[in-house]
């Protein structure tokens, strides 16, 4: 088609050759408009040729099309890659803290069984102490039942084998690591008089620091519920009865209320000791 139309131009060229060489003279204006008309009969019905130039140019837009197309492509693709990436970086963190809060419950189950075991181990070694004290304390009453010594709770008593004054009587208990009875209860004295009867005995009760104040040999006040005076006793006879027996002869064994106040050193008058001692 190119060539085509190159020959049509170049026999338009060679028309206008002929006519003005043989000097016939034509009217320039339609001459050059019929010409002008012709050019354009013949750009209008065919297609004019690509230049190297025009060619380029469109070679050059379409590269660069392509390059842009293909920046954009990548940069989709890195955005795809990076949101996925968060994604993916979001789930495990969530799964992490999932797995964090897991473990912290399971720390603090286990803390709590390992404080409930320890407490439990307390327990038992507390209680395995106190089975073995009863153990040992059983094990003692046992002996001294054997021995003949006479129990009640967690003390065990046992009588002077001679008759003494009461000063007398209270250091032969202390020798023997006892001390002469303190009763702190009715129970105690029930059980003390049906044990020695009507027998007298010291006991570890005096008023010879002061007159009337009747304190026990650990230095403890007698109570008033806890006194156990047979009538008309402590009477002091002759300004001189400061220390205490129980069984009084004249009480009977029948009665609880068997105590009397005796002189603590007199020579004439001496009774046993009751000793007690604590396991």
């Amino acid at each position: 088609m190119a060539s085509t139309r190159l020959k049509k131009i170049k026999e338009l060229k060679m028309n206008e050759d002929i006519y003005a060489n043989s000097g016939i003279i034509t009217d320039n204006t339609s001459t050059h408009s019929d010409n002008s008309n012709d050019y354009e009969d013949i750009y209008d019905n065919e297609d004019v040729p690509e230049t190297d130039v025009t060619r380029s140019h469109k070679e050059t837009m379409t590269s660069g099309s392509r390059y842009y197309r293909l920046a954009a492509v990548c940069l989709g693709l890195l955005c795809v890659l990076l949101l996925t990436g968060i994604t993916v970086l979001w789930i495990k963190f969530n799964n992490l803290t999932i797995e964090r809060e897991q473990l912290q419950s399971s720390y603090t189950s286990l803390t709590i069984e390992r404080d409930q075991i320890q407490t439990n181990n307390d327990n038992m070694k507390n209680e395995m102490g106190q089975l073995q004290k009863e153990k040992e304390t059983l094990q003692k009453k046992l002996s001294l039942l054997e021995q003949g010594k006479i129990i009640f709770r967690d003390s065990f008593y046992y009588t002077s084998t001679e008759k003494k004054s009461w000063s007398e009587s209270r250091k032969d208990c202390k020798e023997r690591g006892a001390e002469l009875v303190i009763i702190n209860s009715r129970e105690e004295q029930e059980f003390i008089g049906k044990v020695f009867g009507s027998t007298e005995a010291w006991i570890g009760l005096t008023d010879i620091h002061s007159e009337g104040d009747w304190k026990w040999v650990d230095g403890s006040a007698l109570p008033t519920s806890k006194k156990f005076w047979f009538n008309g006793e402590p009477n002091d006879y002759e300004g001189n009865e400061d220390c205490a027996v129980s069984g009084y002869r004249v009480a009977g064994s029948e009665r609880v209320s068997t105590w009397a106040d005796y002189p603590c050193n007199h020579q004439q008058i001496k009774f046993i000791g009751i000793c007690e001692k604590n396991f």
